[in-house]
C-alpha cells in the first residue's frame, strides 16, 4: 500500500470502510511510518477535548515544566535513610512520582537497554510482526496502543510487552533479534527487580508496614511477599508524529502495579496531571522516573495514589522509552494492608487480583483510573 493509500485514513473514517486501511492500523505506528505517511490517520485522532493542546475544548497551552522531587537512593542505605524516607514519604503523598538518583545500575547497562530497544524497532516489520498479539495474558506481546481489540481511538506508540516471571520459563519467547537483547533485558530486569525490592522496603518503611531493616530484622517479614512478585519489561516507541497536536503516545492512564521504574532517552514526552493541569516531567539524566500504581493505592489504603499520566509526541524525534512494572505475584490478592486499616481509616477498597485486572482490561478501552475506580468501595 503505497503512502497515498495509507493516507485516506486522514481524510475519512474508516470504520465499515477500507479493510486494508484498518489492517494497517494493526500493523502499528511504526510499519506506517516506515511506509512514509505524512499525516495522522483517522484511527489515531483524538477528539478535541482530549487532544494535547486542549482544555476542555478550548485551546490553553500550559508551558509549565515540572521538576519532581529527587530521592537519593544512597542516602536510603546509609546515616540519612531516615531523612531519606521522609522525604520519600513526602513524594508519595504529593505527587506519586518522584526521580530515583545515585542508584547503582551501571551507565553502560542503561544505555545498552536504550539502544537495543531502538535496534528491536528498528527491525523489519516481518520480524517485528512474529510477535504481535492482542491477547493480554500473553508473555511475549508485540503491539500498538493499549488494547487494540477495544480502543476507539489508538495511541500513537508501539510496544513490546515481556514478562519476566520466572525467566527460565519465559526467555526462550523473547525476541531472538536483536541478538544481544536477551541477556540485555535479563540483566537489565534482574538489576531493577533488586532496586524495586529495596526501594518498596523503604516505601512500607513510611508507611509505618516496616521499621528500618538495620535495626530489627526481624519485623520485616511483610517484605517476603514482595520477593517473587510479578515484574512486566515494556519497551516503549513513540515515533516522530507528523501532526503531534492530534494524537498522544499513550492516554491518560495510571499504572496497574505497585511500582513503575522508568527508563527514559533523552526526549521529552512524559506528562502528569498535577494540580489539575497537565504538566511535563523535566528528564533528569542517569534517574529513573518512579511512580505509583493502582496496587499500591490500595495497598496504603489510599496513603498514596496512583497518578494519570501521558506522554506527547512530537514531529522531530522518535522516543524510546523501557518501563520495568513492578508488583506482588500474579496469583496474589492485592488488598489493603491490615495495619493502615482502623476505626479513623476504614477500608477503602475491595480485593483484587491480576486476572480481574486483565479480564476488565480485555473487555473494555483503558480510560484513566477506570479499573481502580471499580476496586474502590462506596
Amino acid at each position: 500500500m503505497s503512502p497515498a493509500m495509507i493516507n485516506l485514513a486522514v481524510e475519512s473514517e474508516t470504520k465499515g470502510g477500507d479493510d486494508s486501511i484498518e489492517i494497517e492500523f494493526q500493523k502499528g505506528v511504526k510499519h506506517l511510518c516506515d511506509k512514509g505517511i505524512t499525516g495522522v490517520p483517522s484511527k489515531y485522532i483524538l477528539p478535541v477535548p482530549d487532544q494535547p493542546k486542549s482544555s476542555n475544548g478550548t485551546w490553553s497551552v500550559s508551558n509549565r515544566n515540572l521538576k519532581l522531587p529527587v530521592i537519593d537512593f544512597a542516602e536510603l542505605q546509609g546515616s540519612s535513610r531516615s531523612h531519606a524516607v521522609n522525604s520519600l514519604r513526602k513524594a508519595c503523598e504529593e505527587f506519586g512520582f518522584f526521580h530515583l538518583v545515585n542508584h547503582d545500575i551501571p551507565r553502560d547497562l542503561i544505555e545498552n537497554m536504550i539502544d537495543v530497544s531502538k535496534r528491536f524497532f528498528d527491525l523489519p516489520f516481518e520480524e517485528r510482526s512474529k510477535y504481535m498479539s492482542t491477547e493480554m495474558r500473553s508473555p511475549v506481546r508485540y503491539g500498538t496502543s493499549f488494547n487494540q481489540n477495544k480502543d476507539e481511538v489508538f495511541c500513537w506508540r508501539d510496544l513490546l510487552k515481556l514478562s519476566c516471571n520466572p525467566l527460565s520459563d519465559v526467555l526462550p519467547f523473547w525476541p531472538s533479534s536483536p541478538a544481544d537483547l536477551r541477556p540485555a533485558v535479563v540483566n537489565y530486569s534482574k538489576n531493577t527487580k533488586l532496586l524495586y525490592l529495596m526501594l518498596t522496603e523503604a516505601i512500607l518503611e513510611s508507611l509505618g508496614i516496616l521499621v528500618d531493616s538495620k535495626k530489627n530484622e526481624n519485623e520485616n517479614d511483610g517484605l517476603r511477599e514482595f520477593e517473587n512478585g510479578s515484574q512486566l519489561i515494556v519497551l516503549n516507541c513513540y515515533p516522530k508524529c507528523p501532526e503531534p497536536d492530534l494524537t498522544l503516545g499513550m492516554h491518560p492512564h495510571s499504572d496497574y502495579g505497585f511500582l513503575t521504574l522508568l527508563l527514559q532517552d533523552e526526549v521529552e514526552g512524559l506528562q502528569i496531571q498535577h494540580e489539575g493541569r497537565w504538566v511535563t516531567v523535566e528528564p533528569l539524566p542517569g534517574s529513573f522516573v518512579v511512580n505509583v500504581g493502582d496496587h499500591l493505592e490500595i495497598f496504603s489504603n489510599g496513603r498514596y495514589s496512583s497518578v494519570l499520566h501521558r506522554v506527547l509526541v512530537n514531529s522531530a524525534k522518535t522516543r524510546i522509552s523501557v518501563a520495568s512494572l513492578h508488583s506482588l505475584p500474579f496469583e496474589s490478592t492485592v488488598q489493603p494492608s491490615p495495619k493502615l486499616i482502623d476505626e479513623a481509616n476504614p477500608r477503602r477498597y475491595k480485593d483484587t487480583n491480576f486476572a480481574s485486572f486483565l479480564d476488565y482490561m480485555s473487555s473494555r478501552e483503558h480510560k484513566k483510573k477506570s479499573f481502580l475506580e471499580s476496586r474502590k468501595l462506596t
